[in-house]
């Protein structure tokens, strides 16, 4: 089968309009959903970041109340211990794009910090929506679109619909009023066509070869529609 690239954020805060680091990382299941799904049609998954480093989990990810109870919070914890490739993460720098069938951004408010502004991711995000090659985004990770800005100043995405974590969902997290930016507000500036869909229910938009789903739930659905344009 295909090699399907994971390009995860390498940090682990996101920095507050008051200059406050807000511990932060990955959200586990928006990576450990999709891989199993992934991983489970046969296809092998390698996973970059900036600089190479190991990708954070954001720990609240972790937590029972926003994984349906104990019992799935510990399943998810389990799949990320079956993630081996998170432990031996390549440099985005050096990706090879011709080496992938498709290439998957989880979110986690960390995009926000680094691939929202990391010229490497922003090429790669440039090279596979010209490729034609499935590209799926989840939540916050349409943060590193921003980066995806071509020579002439434009945006690679501008014109395309997608959907991303909203700025009502934002606000139901309690982070709209201490965010430096909203990540909505920040792609529609951008030129992209956001559609928003209820806060928190499965969301996904697909727009020629860009899949993208709205929030954490929306992560599955995102999986099944990368599976499908693979093929």
């Amino acid at each position: 089968m295909s090699k399907i690239l994971f390009v995860l954020t390498g940090t682990d805060h996101w920095t507050l309009a008051d200059g406050t680091p807000h511990p932060t990382g990955f959200w586990a299941d928006e990576a450990v959903v999709p891989y199993r799904a992934l991983t489970a049609a046969g296809h092998e998954i390698v996973v970059a970041t900036p600089g190479g480093v190991v990708p954070p989990v954001d720990r609240a990810s972790l937590a029972p109340e926003v994984n349906g109870g104990q019992e799935n919070a510990e399943k998810v914890q389990r799949g990320l211990e079956e993630m081996t490739e998170l432990r031996t993460p390549v440099k985005l720098a050096e990706v090879d794009l011709d080496d992938f069938a498709a290439v998957f951004y989880p979110g986690g408010h960390g995009p926000m910090e680094d691939l929202a502004v990391d010229a490497d991711s922003g090429r790669l995000l440039v090279a596979a929506l010209g490729s034609g090659k499935p590209l799926a985004v989840v939540c916050h990770g349409p943060a590193a679109l921003l980066a995806a800005v071509r020579a002439d100043g434009t945006n690679a995405f501008a014109g395309y619909r997608a959907t991303a974590f909203t700025n009502e969902e934002e606000g139901q997290a309690g982070f709209a009023e201490r965010a430096k930016w909203l990540l909505q507000d920040r792609l529609t500036e951008a030129g992209v066509d956001i559609r928003a869909g209820e806060p928190w229910a499965p969301h996904v938009v697909t727009d020629r070869n860009l899949i993208t789903g709205q929030n954490p739930a929306s992560a599955g659905p995102v999986a099944e529609a990368l599976l499908k344009l693979l093929g």
